[in-house]
Formats: C-alpha cells, structure tokens, sequence
C-alpha cells in the first residue's frame, strides 16, 4: 500500500490544481480523505461518501451474476441448445460487461469534465448510478444509444441541478427514461431481450434458413417469441378468449411463468431485475448496513400491492388486471426498482413520515400505469420519477403539518 500512496502523492504534484479532482477521485477510492477539520466539534466516521456507495454496488453483485447467467440461459434457450452453466454465464459476460465498461466510460468522463472546469472534487453518485444503468437495460441495446443516454442522464439529470446530492431524479432512471422515448424500439418488443435475437428476426426477413427456424422453431408455429411477461400480459388487450387464456395459461402454476419463475427470475427482461431472490439478497445487505430506508421500502411494497389489489377487483373480463396482486409485484423492474431505484437517499423524500408517502405513490403509481396502459407495460420507471418530482413537495407539507401541530401546542400552553 505505501508504494500506491507514493504514486498518488506524485501523481498529485504532476496534476497541479486543474486536474487535482481527477488524481482524488481516484485516490479516495483506496484511501480515506486526508482533509482535516480546523475547528469546532464533528462526527467522525469512516463510512463516507464513496464507501457507502461501495456498499449499494456490492448489494447489487448477486443481481449482475445471476443475469450474466440468464444472458446466457435465453440465449441457449432460444437457440434450443443444451449447454454447462459456465458456457452460459461465459456468453451473458460478454454480452454484459461492455455495457458495463461504455456506461463507466462515458460517466465518469463526463463526471471528469465537469470537475475539471468547475475545479471541484468529482462526485461519487455516478459509482452507483454506473452500475445501474447496465442492470436496467435490455441485452440487445446498441452500445452508441447506451452511451448517448448516459451523457444525458449525467448531464440533465444531475450536473444541471449542481451534481451529487442536488439532483432531483434519478440519475440512471433518467437515462432509461431518455432511451425509451427516443429509442423505443430499442428498449421494448421482443427482439431486443435476448441476446442475437434481432439480428436472427433480420436474417429470417431476408429467408436466411437457420435464422427462421430459430426464429420460428417449426415452419408454422413460432416457439420463441422473444416477448418478456410484461409484454404477454400487455399482449392480451384486445384479443379473442382463446388467445387470451393461451397468454395466461403461461401463468398458473406450471407454466413458463409462474411465480416460482418469477421469484427464480429466469425469464426475459432487462439484465438486472428478473431474480427476485438475487433482489433480496441486495435488500437484505441494505437494510442492514442501513443504507436504505426500510419506511421507503414498506410503503413502495405497500403502495404497489394496493394498486394491484384494486386491479384484482375491478378486473372483469381483463386478464391483465386479474393477474394475483402478488405475482404482479414479482414480475418485471418492480422490486428491483424497491431496493435500487425508490430508496435512493437523494431523490427520495428526506423526513420519515414523508418517506411513507413517497415510497406508497411510487407504488402505486407504478403498478397503475404499467396495467391501465399497455403502451407502457413497465410502468415503474416512470412512477418512480413522478415520485422524485413529487418528493419535495411532499417534505414540504410534512414539515408545514409539524410547524401547525407546534403552534397549537404553543397556542394551547399559554392558554
């Protein structure tokens, strides 16, 4: 370790003041700050910052090893191919990890960028928001448009607001966000959630003989769809009994996406959010270093299965609707939006009455845009952000409640 600080201290007298925040960023990454305080009592701790945002990217690890691997389990599966599991985590890391290098790449440089000309020391935020970018987008999204979007989410998502700590929605949301709208063929379908999916839907257009059966399985029947359980479920708006009760048919007990699936997590969607298992691993690591805020969590749970409930009662003749409230919180970026997205310190409310608040209408604007909407079958993202938007507001009234409660007392005390 002494000859890496001999490095930094060198590299710091190389760099001179402009390029000082690039040598600390990464200096602080291995060692604690050196700065000192001059005067006055303080709290001392040696979680800081950065450590703390150490501590969210090793929740997330059991989420990006087990979509490595389901990377790789839809790819074999789609291609009917019979594989170790090593070949198939072996193929989801290639396919993962320059997702991962571009969206790092790309943030940090812009993190650099700004340090640079603004002379402040870099942020850590984007540690966390680098990682989760990758675990929320589809396997097949081209690299450039991931790159693009991470210049914008870094960019208007937080460095206009002041960086870390100012910004107020989330930074890799935002990015998702950007895509969707902008790309939207890119970022839902079914040919983009697996891996060489849509470059085998082009060859069969152009009656490549190996791509349509792989596309197509037989010459009539399609076995490989491609569609995530969103997109079955958002499918059946509009179509005839029999189809309908085909789709669901994928949901009871038994089949392809039944809830032991849906906790296990092997099925279609973005990298990071199908495990639910992997998710509460993550969650559990949270809760007890305490980095996330169990209220957040509670309510968003809460907030979303009432949602789901109301659906489940109104439901009539639509299967979407009727699809039991908690296997609807189990499938697509819900609970990884529970653990990663909603609890983030920042975008969320700060007061602990107002976390309750927040975390419900994340919730439960989540699950009602993702059902009442079949155009936006993952319907959290954007609930997540409305309640970023909302999140001020809401401590505002909180602490307007608390100030009136006092004056009565006040008003009551001298009566």
């Amino acid at each position: 370790m002494k000859f890496l600080r001999n490095f930094f201290d060198k590299a710091y007298e190389k760099a001179g003041d402009k390029f000082h925040p690039v040598v600390e960023s990464f200096d602080t990454i291995l060692f604690t700050p050196n700065h000192t305080t001059k005067s006055g009592a303080h709290i001392r701790d040696a979680v800081d910052l950065k450590r703390t945002m150490m501590f969210v990217i090793l929740a997330m690890i059991p989420c990006l090893l087990f979509g490595m691997w389901n990377v790789g389990e839809q790819h074999f599966v789609m291609m009917n191919e019979t594989v170790s599991f090593w070949d198939k985590f072996l193929h989801g890391a290639i396919k993962v990890l320059p997702i991962i290098v571009i969206s790092y790449g790309v943030g940090l440089t812009v993190e650099f960028i700004f340090g640079i000309i603004n002379g402040h020391s870099l942020h850590e935020g984007f540690l966390v928001s680098g990682m989760l970018i990758p675990l929320i987008m589809p396997v097949d999204t081209p690299l450039w448009m991931i790159a693009v979007a991470t210049v914008f989410g870094v960019v208007i998502g937080k460095e206009v607001f002041g960086g870390t700590g100012m910004n107020v929605l989330n930074v890799a949301l935002t990015t998702r966000a950007f895509l969707f709208f902008a790309h939207p063929t890119s970022m839902s379908g079914d040919t983009v959630w697996t891996s060489g999916l849509g470059g085998m839907k082009d060859l069969a257009k152009t009656g490549d003989p190996l791509a349509t059966k792989i596309v197509k399985g037989t010459e009539t029947v399609d076995a490989y769809s491609g569609a995530t359980p969103m997109g079955d479920l958002a499918s059946t708006a509009g179509k005839s009994e029999e189809v309908v009760t085909s789709i669901m048919s994928k949901f009871q007990e038994g089949g392809a996406n039944d809830i032991s699936h849906s906790l296990f997590g092997d099925y279609l969607g973005s990298i990071g959010e199908t495990s639910t298992y992997a998710i509460l691993l993550g969650l559990a690591f949270l809760l007890i270093t305490r980095i996330a805020s169990w209220r957040v969590v509670v309510s968003f749970f809460a907030g979303g299965f009432v949602m789901a409930t109301i659906f489940n009662l109104v439901a009539g003749d639509n299967a979407y609707m009727a699809l039991p409230a908690l296997h609807q919180l189990l499938l697509g970026g819900f609970m990884f939006g529970m653990v990663f997205m909603v609890t983030d310190p920042v975008t969320a409310a700060q007061t602990n009455k107002g976390k309750f608040y927040y975390g419900f209408l994340a919730g439960f604007i989540g699950i009602l845009i993702r059902v009442a909407n079949p155009a936006y079958p993952e319907g959290i993202m954007l609930g997540i952000l409305i309640a970023n938007v909302c999140a001020p507001l809401i401590d505002h009234m909180v602490l307007n409640g608390n100030i009136k409660k006092r004056e009565k007392r006040i008003a009551k005390a001298k009566a």
